[in-house]
């Protein structure tokens, strides 16, 4: 009777190894696809500047974990192109649904939700369209690593989540500033209203009287003071951008995007409206020189902060932040002190592609052990955004991108534990 019992207990406790073993092997070699695409062609002339944004871009189909996103502008021969002829003040990417058979929305309507395009935001605490990314970086690119480790994705085209009607679209927005002949490239670069000539924004609103420099000052097809002009000069660029990613399967965690911007006011409200808080990210400030108070060296910072509390808790996994020229690093803490990130620049010195002298050319990241750095719900947070004050410094950013899951991932022998010892009692 004990043999009979022994055999079939056996051939159990091997199926399940099989099926453990097996599942084991496809979480632990994921198979990641890259594939690099090109944007649109958008061209530029000395001192001009494009702000272009590109709906329904070429990018993996079907229900996937994104794990890796970069992009840099390149010439028609498929060079890169250094910081100091184009300056990428920033690109960005978007998802959104789009009704079927609907056109694609005209450059000014990303900013609202229409019938037939629903923007899907990132799972941040920024309002009023402001910052909703998936991604986004900016002169950094090329030196940023924005890997999602394993086991870990950024879950999309889940056809559960898609409204019945719609389809998912993404969308990417260029920015580039072409420096080559200006009077000033750091100028040009901080979109310092008076290189510029402009009075008003975009939309033709007038700029107020503090408004020294920022996106508003150099928008698509305003043109940067010149030096010297060139003939001939206009050429053709594009975006190069590769996406990494796998297939979903239930062996991924899945993570939330979040980005925190230093500019951040925000209030608490009433309960009774079903939100907690109201946010306004301003995106860009200013850094005045220390010149003024004698004190101008190299140890002149300008260090500003903002609390902030995410929606939800859970474990930081990932982490970066992004800063213009002049910025000297960047950290989140957590409520009792605790550094949860923090995010170096790195500076060229070079001339070529990658190692521009003066720039910002990478930015360090954060990949903690999972598990070891975790946000309590309703914990407050303090982002730290730190630039050099040396010389005055107009429209820098100071955001902290971070990818957080709501849990660890599960071993994955767990199931033979307790059927070990089982066998053993008997």
């Amino acid at each position: 009777m004990l043999h009979c019992f022994r055999v079939p207990l056996a051939i159990l406790f091997l199926a399940l190894s099989i099926t453990s073993s097996h599942a084991l092997r496809k979480y632990r070699h994921p198979k990641i696809k890259s594939s690099v695409y090109l944007s649109p062609k958008f061209v530029l002339d000395q001192g001009s500047v494009v702000d272009k944004y590109y709906y329904n871009i070429d990018f993996p189909r079907g229900h996937i974990a994104i794990k890796g996103f970069n992009a840099e502008v390149v010439d028609e021969a498929g060079h890169p192109v250094p910081l100091h002829e184009t300056y990428l003040h920033h690109w960005v990417l978007a998802r959104y649904y789009q009704r079927l058979n609907a056109t694609n929305p005209e450059h000014d309507d990303h900013k609202h939700n229409q019938p037939d395009h629903i923007l899907v935001r990132n799972s941040g605490i920024c309002q009023n369209n402001s910052v909703g990314q998936y991604y986004g970086l900016g002169s950094e690119t090329r030196g940023t690593n924005t890997d999602v480790p394993d086991p870990f994705g950024i879950e999309v085209g889940n056809p559960a989540d898609i409204p019945a009607g719609y389809e998912e679209g993404w969308f990417l927005n260029v920015h580039a500033i072409d420096t080559r002949g200006v009077e000033d490239k750091l100028g040009c670069t901080e979109c310092r209203c008076d290189l510029y000539n402009v009075s008003k924004d975009e939309y033709d609103r007038p700029l107020r009287p503090d408004y020294i420099g920022g996106l508003r000052c150099c928008y698509d097809h305003t043109q940067c003071r010149l030096r010297e002009v060139s003939e001939g000069a206009k050429r053709n660029l594009y975006m190069r951008y590769t996406v990494k990613w796998i297939d979903w399967d239930e062996f991924i965690v899945p993570v939330k995007i979040y980005i925190l911007d230093v500019t951040d006011t925000w209030k608490q409200l009433d309960n009774s409206t079903g939100q907690s808080s109201e946010h306004e990210c301003h995106v860009e400030y200013d850094v005045e020189s220390c010149s003024a108070s004698g004190m101008a060296d190299n140890r002149c910072t300008d260090s500003k902060r903002t609390s902030l509390v995410l929606p939800t808790g859970g474990y930081i996994v990932y982490g970066v932040a992004h800063q213009h020229s002049g910025g000297i690093g960047s950290a989140l803490y957590g409520e009792d002190g605790r550094v949860l990130c923090s995010s170096i620049p790195t500076y060229g010195q070079g001339k070529e592609a990658g190692n521009e002298a003066g720039y910002i050319v990478g930015m360090s990241t954060c990949y903690p052990q999972p598990g070891s750095v975790k946000v309590n719900v309703g914990e407050t947070l303090i982002l730290e955004s730190n630039y050099s004050s040396a010389q005055r410094h107009t429209g820098v950013m100071g955001l902290f991108y971070i990818l957080v899951a709501d849990q660890l991932p599960k071993p994955r022998l767990s199931l033979r534990v307790p059927i070990a010892k089982k066998v053993n009692k008997v």
